[in-house]
């Protein structure tokens, strides 16, 4: 089934609305982009009248206009964006990561939006995949976190948890000569890493298994959940955050190492020789769930099916 249609009434009510005469933008492109929102929001499904209505009632009209304007190339769009805009970019950087180091990633999107690449004459911009659902802001946003997490995935298979915690710059820096200890701390981390993961809720498991396990992306995590790919991230974070101070506190009660025991037991799985795999940690918890079906650990044994 293609695109909804709406009737050209309809399409110049809602580009009045949108104020887009300021940036140039027709009829027509507008009406492609309420289309393309309308098909992406009903998946196929034919919607009422009214539900189409509602619908394109809802959209952030201005914002949407914008992005069709940016998309053409169109200068006043163009300079409105990055004057308004640029400082929600940097601020979303900073907050991933206060050292500064996102806004390179932020930087780079603006290559990305203008639509510098063409396919078959036309503008290949990041603006055709805005549809209006959320603010150009909070998309902005969104698309920015993607991107942070899917460089740290692609810099490194194995991620360490938490990244900001456990530097892999910590590895470069370990001796040449084996540490006697090496095996020994393996083990209590492992073990206190199970204990951790074990004592999360179902639906933060749920997370940690979706993302490492499985290899899915945040969106799609996000629609198992429920959840906008901005919040995933944020709550792939929090669960990081609490499974680094759990085995932590582990190591400290039960293994009663001192602190710079335990950061030698986080440096032995960040070396060559001993990575911590996470995603045979979540396999391990799930098995050992899945054959104790008494215990209340299995009641939290989630796994994620193949999407």
């Amino acid at each position: 089934m293609g695109s909804p249609t709406i009737d050209e009434v309809t399409v110049r009510r809602l580009l009045t609305r949108a104020e887009a005469e300021r940036w140039h933008v027709g009829v027509d492109t507008f009406a492609k982009a309420l289309a393309a929102s309308a098909a992406k929001a009903f998946a196929g499904e034919a919607p009422s009248a009214s539900e189409l209505r509602g619908y394109l009632e809802s959209l952030h009209l201005d914002d949407l206009a914008l992005a069709c304007a940016c998309a053409a190339g169109d200068d006043a769009a163009w300079d409105h964006f990055v004057l308004t805009l640029r400082p929600v970019l940097y601020r979303a950087a900073d907050a991933i990561d206060p050292t500064g180091n996102a806004r390179e990633l932020a930087d780079s999107l603006y290559a990305d939006l203008y639509g510098l690449a063409e396919k078959d004459g036309v503008r290949q911009s990041l603006f055709r995949y805005f549809h209006g659902r959320s603010t150009l802001a909070t998309w902005l946003r969104a698309v920015l976190a993607q991107r942070h997490v899917d460089r740290l995935r692609a810099g490194r298979r194995l991620e360490t948890l938490p990244e900001d915690d456990w530097s892999l710059d910590r590895a470069a820096a370990s001796p040449a000569t084996p540490d006697p200890e090496r095996d020994r701390y393996v083990g209590l981390i492992r073990d206190a890493l199970a204990r951790a993961v074990a004592q999360l809720e179902s639906r933060d498991r749920l997370r940690l298994g979706c993302y490492y396990a499985q290899e899915m992306t945040l969106a799609q995590i996000g629609r198992l959940m429920g959840e906008h790919e901005a919040t995933v991230s944020r709550n792939l974070g929090r669960v990081r955050r609490a499974v680094r101070e759990a085995v932590e506190k582990d190591l400290r009660t039960n293994a009663e190492l001192s602190d710079a025991e335990i950061e030698d037991c986080f440096q032995s799985v960040t070396d060559d020789a001993g990575p911590l795999d996470l995603d045979e940690v979540l396999v391990r918890q799930s098995n050992a769930s899945k054959s104790a079906p008494d215990r209340s650990m299995s009641k939290r044994g989630v796994r994620p099916r193949e999407s």
